[in-house]
């Protein structure tokens, strides 16, 4: 089954790149792999605002997480043009906007983590960091960004 016929069965749709609000660019190749910048987590368009374990639980930061890597698949559809192209999801790296006391950001990671698995399949298994930070641009709940072996 193609990415794309996965794509279609979990009935995901995916999204135009924003653009970016600073002095970077959205991805970078490189040889056979590609780099793609951060991206916050959204809802309905603006950034899904909150810190876990304060104002948003695990499952929240978990669903904004998997809302994040469907966001850093459509920049992947724009920078590699056909996401069959994809050998290898290699690395994620995750932000969570925390509360001091939050620990559970493995567990709001595993919103992205579960996401390129299902849409990729084995492909889609990486290595990943998940990291509780004071606050995230713009004081959205979760940043990604994402390394990615290409064919």
């Amino acid at each position: 089954m193609s990415v794309y016929d996965k794509l279609r069965a979990l009935e995901i749709t995916l999204p135009e790149p924003t653009p970016p609000v600073g002095a970077f660019v959205p991805s970078v190749r490189s040889g056979n792999l590609a780099f793609v910048s951060g991206h916050i987590a959204k809802m309905n368009g603006k950034p899904w605002v909150g810190q876990l374990g304060a104002s948003l639980t695990t499952a929240e930061g978990k669903a904004a997480a998997r809302r994040v890597a469907i966001d850093l698949v459509g920049t992947l559809q724009t920078e590699v043009g056909d996401l069959n192209q994809i050998k290898r999801i290699v690395k994620l790296m995750v932000l969570v906007n925390s509360a001091p006391s939050f620990t559970e950001q493995h567990l709001v990671a595993n919103g992205a983590s579960e996401l390129f698995q299902e849409v990729f399949g084995d492909t889609g298994t990486h290595v990943r960091s998940a990291f509780g930070v004071a606050q995230v641009p713009f004081g959205s709940c979760v940043e990604i960004e994402i390394v990615v072996e290409l064919h």
